[in-house]
Formats: structure tokens, sequence, C-alpha cells
């Protein structure tokens, strides 16, 4: 592997090609119109142009990615995540094209791609899962005759897709018909497929992920969990390694499931085991996804390996170098997906230009961006600027460094997730562990931010008038003799 192209753009583009420089591999960045002058292109050693701003005429073209890894010579392609990175057919086509791809083969991401097949596939392999009816479904009639037999709540799931897409709970049989045709009808927009299915709602679960790897010599491991449940729309915001819930006997039968999932499907490279974990601290799978996760840093902060080295490894043929007994957690990790977003207002996109952009420059803090200041955020893409991520000996001491990183992180010229990201980290159910995926809806209020922001700026002003009255009084001198006024006239 000599030379990368990274068919990917901002933050997770720049992430990826530094590892490869590091390695000794040059890289080739692709960018669309919006994107030409971005940090991305510039690291690059080599950059090609796919076209218009919207992602359908420039970063989803499989057509013109592929023509730029052959007209910049590049022997391997790494897809980041979103856009391309679970297209079955992309994987296969670059592979047609004698370049590598840094992922699994294109059979994993199809079977793991669908939710319906997914479940199929681990079916053999006793992994708990959400009870419900492993069937695509588009009536309503067979969805009320599913949910009177599961029994309310219930939710209905895109058997394509993520993101939250196409996902609706549903409390009780006169609501159903409506939120069908709801997550019908978003599926299909999303995905080009209307299909559902439907689960039991699991009440009040932890989002609990592993981290699994496995290379093309049999070899597969997990890098234990991160627990995502401080989430907005079913999209992750805040994401921690490890989980405050797990036990270490939980953690290794949620580890040794995972692998069994990964070895399903045949899995090479890089991948996540998503499951559901309820009150009791029973666990459900519900799906994998096939490719890098945004979340990846945390565990890279409490295992020290670099995971796209990893997969970068695995991609050029070598075995992994380390054996599940050799792996341990050190510490633990946060991380606050920084999005252009406003939380005052139903986390609604917040587009404009990025006036002022400072990140904190603290040794514990580590920013995975993709912007800088005077840039503008386009509106075509996932508005998320950075990935604000900390390490500490202990939970607690991690989101104290969070904390400290989110106040000194100086973003103005449009709304962002970090007074959000400030919220989460100084409430008591997240601090104590007594969360779930329901924090949003029974913590969190915009009039809350607003108060905290407030506050924050009271202690701003008593702080620096304390240091004015002390600096005042250490500046101060004598009335000058007239003789120091002679010669100073």
């Amino acid at each position: 592997m000599k030379k990368l192209l990274v068919a990917n753009r901002g933050e997770i583009a720049l992430r990826i090609m530094r590892t490869a420089r590091r390695m000794g591999i040059a890289t080739v960045a692709v960018y669309s119109e919006a994107d030409r002058g971005a940090p991305h292109v510039r690291f690059a050693d080599e950059s090609v142009l796919l076209g218009p701003a919207p992602s359908a005429q420039s970063y989803l073209r499989i057509d013109k990615v592929i023509e730029a890894a052959r007209s910049t010579g590049a022997d391997a392609l790494h897809p980041g995540y979103g856009f391309l990175s679970e297209n079955a057919e992309f994987a296969r086509q670059v592979a047609a094209a004698d370049i590598t791809f840094v992922g699994p083969r294109p059979h994993a991401i199809e079977v793991m791609g669908n939710k319906l097949a997914a479940k199929a596939a681990v079916a053999d392999y006793d992994i708990p899962m959400v009870p419900g009816f492993d069937e695509a479904v588009r009536d309503v009639a067979r969805a009320t005759e599913i949910a009177d037999q599961i029994g309310y709540p219930i939710l209905i799931k895109a058997a394509a897709g993520g993101g939250g897409k196409g996902m609706r709970i549903v409390n009780a049989a006169g609501e159903l018909s409506e939120q069908m045709q709801r997550a019908i009808s978003e599926a299909e927009s999303a995905f080009g497929d209307g299909a559902v299915f439907i689960e039991k709602y699991v009440a009040a679960p932890h989002h609990i992920e592993i981290q699994v790897l496995a290379d093309t010599h049999g070899n597969c491991l997990h890098l234990f969990e991160r627990d995502c449940s401080i989430q907005r729309r079913h999209q992750k915001v805040i994401e921690e390694a490890p989980s405050a819930i797990l036990s270490p006997a939980l953690r290794r039968r949620m580890g040794e499931a995972a692998v069994q999932v990964a070895r399903a499907c045949d899995y090479v490279g890089a991948g996540t085991v998503e499951f559901l974990v309820d009150e009791e601290r029973n666990f459900y799978f519900l799906e994998m996804n096939t490719r890098l996760q945004v979340e990846h840093p945390v565990t890279e902060l409490i295992t020290g390996i670099d995971l796209v080295e990893q997969q970068l490894r695995v991609a050029r043929g070598e075995q992994l170098a380390f054996t599940q007994d050799e792996l341990t957690i050190d510490g633990h990790a946060l991380e606050l997906r920084v999005y252009a977003e406003d939380p005052s207002n139903d986390f609604l996109p917040s587009i404009g230009t990025l006036t002022t952009y400072q990140p904190p420059e603290a040794a514990d803090a580590r920013v995975d961006d993709g912007f800088t200041e005077g840039m503008e955020i386009p509106i075509y893409y996932d508005p998320m600027i950075a990935k604000l991520i900390t390490h500490g000996a202990t939970r607690a001491e991690a989101i104290e460094r969070m904390l400290h990183a989110i106040n000194t992180y100086r973003i103005e010229g449009i709304e962002t997730t970090l007074p959000f990201g400030r919220f989460v980290c100084q409430h008591p159910a997240f601090r104590s562990g007594d969360f779930s995926t329901n924090f949003v809806a029974r913590h969190f209020t915009p009039d809350a931010v607003a108060e905290q922001d407030q506050q924050v700026s009271e202690v701003a002003a008593l702080f620096a008038a304390l240091v004015f009255e002390r600096d005042q009084q250490s500046l101060s001198y004598p009335t000058p003799s007239a003789a120091w006024r002679n010669r100073r006239s």
C-alpha cells in the first residue's frame, strides 16, 4: 500500500490521512466545490475535484471516486464513514478496479446492512434479540396483528439504513397507522427501501456498542464497549468508554457475542456491533455497522490502539499483532460531537460562518476537526464540525476535563452543541450513570441550557472583576514626586 485515496471529507478524512502519513503512505483527497479550501484537501499529497456541492453529484458518485483513484495511481481506498462507506456495490467496484478497499468484503456489508438479514445471519449463535417479528412489513393490517401479539409499546424500524431514520415509537393502537406510514415514507426517502419491521420497545435502555477487529487470517477480537446513550432524534451526541453500567462479567459476555456476530458474516477489518441493555442488564443485539464509527477515538484512548492503523494493516494482509488477553482498559474517555446545531431550537442545523474558531489547547483534550476560522458551514452535509475527546484516570476526571475543554472551546458565528455537552456533563443523572437513551426527553429543555449559560456568564464576569481588582491593587503606585514629574514633562 503506497498511496491511499480517502473517499470522504471533513474531520474523518483528515484523521485518516494523518495516520496514513505517519505510516509512510501517500494520500489523495477528493472534494466537492463546496470543500475546495477545506483542511483535508490542503493536507493531502494530492487532491481531485469530484463535482458540485451536492453529495449526489460528488461524494456519492462511485464512478468519479474510482476514476480519481485510477488517475492518481492510488492502490488503496478508505471510505471513512457515511457517504459510500456501507455501499456493497461500491466496495465491489473498488475491488474490480484492482484497488484495495479498506473495509469488509461486499458480502458482509450486504448482510449487515439490512437489519433483518443481520438477524437471520446470527440466529444460530444464541445471541439475545429484542422480542419482535423478523419480517418486512408494509401493510398496516399485518402490523396491527404483530403489535397485538407483542404488546405495546412497540418500535417500528427501517430494515435498511440507520441513523434513526424510519424509526417510530408507538405507544397505543390508535397511533399505529399514522406512525407506520411515516416510518415507511421516511425509509423510502432515506434508503430507497420502505421495508420496516416491528420490535418490542425496550424502555429506558443503554445503547452499548462493541468495537470488533478481524484480520484475513481468522483472528477476531473485541476492544471493549462504548456507551452511546446520550442521543437526540435517535442519533448519538455524547459517547464514552468504558460504560459506567457494565460489570466485568457482562462486558465479557457482550464482547464474546460481538465476536460471534462478526464471525457470522466472515467479517474483516474494524466494525461495531450494537446492543440495547435494559434496566435488568439484559442485552439484545441491534445491528452491526460495517465501518469505522464516529466515536472510535474513545476506544483508541482507553486501549492505546490506533484503529485506522489497524484497518490499514489488515487491508495489507497483516495479522493482528495482539490477542484478546493482551488488551486492557486504561482509564475513561468521553467524546462530544460538536454539531452546528441549535440545542435551544430542537437541535436544528445552524448554518453560517465560523467568525471565531479556537479549539481548546489543553494537553488532555483531543480535537478531531475539519474546519478553520472563517470557513462556511455548508448546508449539503452532516453538520458535525468536530469531535471533542477527553481522557482521564477515572470517569469523574474525564468528565471534568471535558467541562474544561468545552469552556475553553470558542466558536462564534453559529450555534453548536457545546452548551448541550456542558449541560449533560453537569447533570446528576449523567454523572451518576443513572441515565438512558431517554436522557434528552427526561431531562433536557432549552430553558435549562439558557439558565446554565447565564450562570456561566455570571461566574465569568465575577471572575473577571476579581482579577481586575487584584491587578489594580498590584499595579498601584504612590503619588510621583515633583522631580519625577519634571523629568517626564
